[in-house]
């Protein structure tokens, strides 16, 4: 069993940056796949980003492409995500899931792929 906790989110102008971080607890020694995900009111769950678990491997939505970085750190079971250039659209509830996989170089962007959810934390950001 993994718990993810995210922070990080808050309340920035246009153009502003913010760093997202999920933190993993539980039974963090397996190797898990990370991806971040974003939910806006009144709209469907959108993929954002995802990370293997050895950290190589990325892959990123079109809309962030260029704007945002994902990463980890695997000593602190922590996985980041760099939010620049930010702009009003980006406002959401922005979540980070988990999945347990064999393969180092394995990324996953669909919600269906992931078996631990955290929370989330908000993201606005004013024009």
């Amino acid at each position: 069993q993994v718990q993810l906790v995210e922070s990080g989110g808050g309340l920035v102008h246009t153009g502003g940056s913010l760093r997202l971080s999920c933190a993993g607890t539980g039974r963090t020694s397996n190797n898990y796949a990370i991806g971040w995900f974003r939910q806006a009111p009144g709209k469907e769950r959108e993929f954002v980003a995802a990370i293997s678990w050895s950290g190589g491997s990325t892959y990123y939505a079109d809309s962030v492409k260029g704007r945002f970085t994902i990463s980890r750190d695997n000593a602190k079971n922590t996985v980041y995500l760099q939010m620049s250039s930010l702009k009003p659209e980006d406002t959401a509830n922005y979540v980070c899931a988990a999945r347990l996989t064999s393969i180092r170089t394995f990324y996953y962007v669909r919600g269906g792929d992931y078996t631990y959810w955290g929370q989330g934390t908000q993201v606005t950001v004013s024009s």
